[in-house]
């Protein structure tokens, strides 16, 4: 493909996605306003036709005309906007896959111009920076779970301690909001919100489940629904899978801390390869260029890279020492 087609392509998907993203502020903006004016009992001056659609049906119908109707054909719509509320950010998937996509491009052109030799190679910035905003959302959304696992055995023994002092579950959960940052005050709050508003505690609790996918949670969700169905001592039940979690924690720390050469180890060795054959690029291109032009040197290359992609999970298999 000629560069001129592929800088005049992603010039005009660029246009695309900010046209998009534009008209998208624009209908919010409307809905925002037709909201505002119901809430507030403001009579529009013009009259309806009787063919208008509902609001929310049209806002969903604008929202999944394009990239999220793509991603609900391939299954992957619910899944995206599931990491992005675990990560706690306000996005779309939409627009996460339209920002995926156009970095991708932007990222391949600038390279593909930049490199002397080896044009094809501009696919790895591209594949890099296509994939920047999911590594994003993935890191925040590992932090974010991980920062609620450290808060679980203390909301755990809060709770415990409340329903010992009087206090309903409900209302133990409502001050766990309170008492806690987030991210778990919020997800509690959002938990005893559905609750308050009419929603089954079943399914409230199962919801922060599908919300926070730990065994933890699974395991405290499952303890406050055999109590009530079976009866029992919740607050004794709370205690004590808070000091089984504290018991993982020191466990896990110590296995961590005897694997860390063996991580170290496969890190070394996964990065020797990348680099010896960057420093070749640059001081020896001639030699490289057997690795690119010959089918043999295309094959060898393709054999290595599959082989040190196996070692690194190999490596990574045997080090990451699961604890459940």
């Amino acid at each position: 493909m000629p560069p001129v087609v592929i800088f005049v392509f992603g010039l005009v998907l660029l246009s695309f996605i900010g046209f998009f993203l534009f008209m998208s502020r624009i209908f919010a903006k409307r809905d925002t306003t037709k909201i505002r004016d119901r809430l507030l009992e403001r009579v529009p001056t013009e009259k309806p036709s009787a063919s208008a659609q509902p609001l929310f049906h049209s806002e969903d119908k604008e929202q999944k005309s394009l990239i999220n109707r793509a991603l609900a054909a391939l299954k992957l719509d619910a899944r995206l906007q599931n990491f992005i509320e675990q990560a706690g950010l306000r996005w779309s998937s939409g627009r996460t896959a339209l920002a995926m996509i156009g970095m991708g491009i932007l990222a391949f052109d600038i390279a593909w111009y930049i490199l002397p030799y080896f044009k094809i190679l501009a696919l790895i910035p591209g594949a890099f920076f296509s994939s920047l905003p999911f590594l994003y959302i993935w890191r925040r959304r590992a932090k974010r779970l991980a920062r609620f696992e450290e808060q679980f055995p203390d909301a755990l023994e809060f709770v415990s301690r409340s329903m010992r002092a009087g206090h309903a579950f409900s209302v133990s959960l409502e001050m766990l909001h309170q008492e806690f940052p987030d991210p778990l005050g919020g997800e509690f709050r959002r938990t005893f919100d559905e609750q308050n508003l009419g929603l089954p505690m079943e399914i409230a609790l199962e919801k922060l489940g599908a919300r926070i996918p730990m065994i933890d949670v699974h395991f405290f969700v499952s303890a406050v629904l055999l109590q009530k169905r079976t009866g029992g001592n919740l607050a004794e039940i709370l205690d004590k899978l808070a000091g089984l979690i504290r018991e993982r924690f020191k466990l896990r720390g110590q296995i961590r801390t005897i694997s860390a050469q063996g991580r170290m180890s496969g890190m070394v060795l996964c990065l020797i390869p990348i680099v010896v054959g960057t420093i070749m690029f640059y001081v020896n291109p001639e030699h490289m260029r057997f690795f690119v032009d010959d089918p043999a040197g295309s094959w060898m290359a393709g054999l290595a890279i599959g082989f040190q992609v196996l070692g690194f999970i190999v490596i990574r298999k045997i080090v990451n020492i699961e604890i459940f």
